[in-house]
């Protein structure tokens, strides 16, 4: 098996390792007396219900939101696409319709929640007095800003009428059972889709400190929601989570797992750098590729967790695609190291690739090419690099997403 073939085989048990077919069935609810109605958001939104229908003898009914071209078909529940990064009509009208289906439930019914990754985009219903133009100005904003997971998130559930723990607010008195898979380091779920379903520790004071040390501009409406801090989320210990459970049924960690014993079957010995690492694309890779110097022959050096990217040009490239541009210019040429980082969703920021793999003549072809790897990684526009030596890694929807995958190895 070529290194380039071993990356490939390394990613393919990562993402499979997470697919809802596979680690959901095991983690289903007990049925309910009543009505069983199933509502979720996520990248992996559609191909969960798919697993759940197939494993769910008893009647159920509901509606889950995923991104556009991540739609799969389902028979009882019914699958709208929206979009992400930032959202549109199609989100906030499916957001506000998953709300509606909370109304007049009773104890004896089960509200069944699919959250994955992506669910904050795609979730999308406006705090009172706020509109989806002010929530589109945002989520771009945030995007742009280089801001972590965690800090974006805690912003969005201060804007939202559904997001933090808001969902199981509406649902109660019903049982809720949410179902996850985590997309973010550390796998809070008050953080993956901005937890819809869970108590929010986070509050309107932490949201504007966000705002003021990323320095993310806003709609004026929006500025001042955030200033009067009204309508707070619900908090841990609040009355409307009595009846509510969770599990995450799959994590970044089981990915990386999958993956390194794929590693360690070819012969390599893995350097697990863990599943929770964030900070700059390009930063990040620079620390990889010091690493990977120093390591021994037939080292697999695998990671996971989520970069991000401080736009500062106007290319084209998500985090996993700058990251593998970084690296490669870090590595200069090194002998023997390739690499591959791709967003285990498929699709590496909002392009049409999930990341790109390189080797040690990455920047020989570039050069032979006419390209300029360092001015494109200056722009952002490490897609173009990539895609003009093949390097690309397209992959189309995977149906799952447990965040980035990272993969060094550093030949026998």
């Amino acid at each position: 098996m070529t290194p380039d073939d071993l990356l490939r085989a390394l990613f393919d048990a990562a993402v499979a390792a997470a697919q809802p077919e596979r680690c959901l069935p095991a983690h289903l609810p007990t049925p309910s007396k009543g009505r069983t109605i199933v509502v979720g958001a996520g990248k992996a939104s559609a191909s969960m219900a798919r697993a759940l229908e197939a494993h769910w003898p008893e009647p159920l009914e509901g509606l889950v939101v995923t991104r556009y071209g991540h739609a799969v078909t389902c028979e009882r529940i019914e699958i709208v696409e929206a979009a992400h990064p930032v959202p549109d009509t199609a989100g906030l009208k499916a957001a506000q319709r998953i709300l509606d289906l909370m109304a007049g439930l009773t104890a004896d019914d089960l509200v069944i929640t699919l959250i994955s990754g992506g669910g904050s985009s795609l979730l999308t219903l406006p705090a009172p007095g706020l509109t989806l133009a002010d929530k589109q100005a945002v989520n771009t904003a945030l995007l742009q800003s280089g801001a972590p997971i965690d800090a974006m998130n805690c912003v969005r559930k201060h804007l939202s009428a559904i997001k933090g723990g808001r969902l199981a607010r509406a649902a109660a008195p019903a049982r809720l059972e949410a179902l996850i898979i985590s997309d973010v380091p550390g796998d809070d779920p008050a953080i993956i889709a901005s937890g819809p379903t869970v108590p929010d520790p986070s509050t309107f004071a932490e949201a504007n400190a966000v705002v003021a040390r990323y320095e993310i501009a806003l709609p004026a409406a929006v500025r001042a929601h955030l200033a009067a801090g009204l309508d707070e989320s619900p908090k841990p210990g609040d009355p409307c989570f009595a009846n509510t459970g969770l599990k995450l049924i799959a994590t970044p960690s089981m990915a990386l797992a999958a993956a390194a014993k794929v590693a360690r079957d070819a012969g390599y010995t893995v350097d697990l750098l863990g599943d929770a690492i964030e900070g700059e694309a390009r930063d990040v890779a620079a620390d990889h590729a010091h690493r990977a110097r120093a390591a021994t022959p037939g080292t697999a050096i695998l990671s996971g967790g989520e970069l991000t990217v401080t736009l500062t040009g106007d290319g084209n490239g998500g985090p996993n695609t700058e990251y593998a541009l970084a690296l490669a210019l870090a590595l200069d040429r090194a002998e023997g190291i390739h690499a591959l980082a791709c967003d285990t969703d498929g699709i590496d920021g909002s392009a049409d690739n999930a990341g790109a793999r390189l080797a040690p003549d990455t920047l020989v072809r570039a050069a032979a090419a006419g390209l300029d790897p360092r001015a494109a990684l200056a722009g952002n526009d490490s897609y173009s690099v990539f895609s003009a030596l093949g390097d690309l890694v397209i992959t189309g929807p995977t149906q799952t997403n447990v965040n980035d995958f990272r993969a060094i190895l550093i030949e026998r």
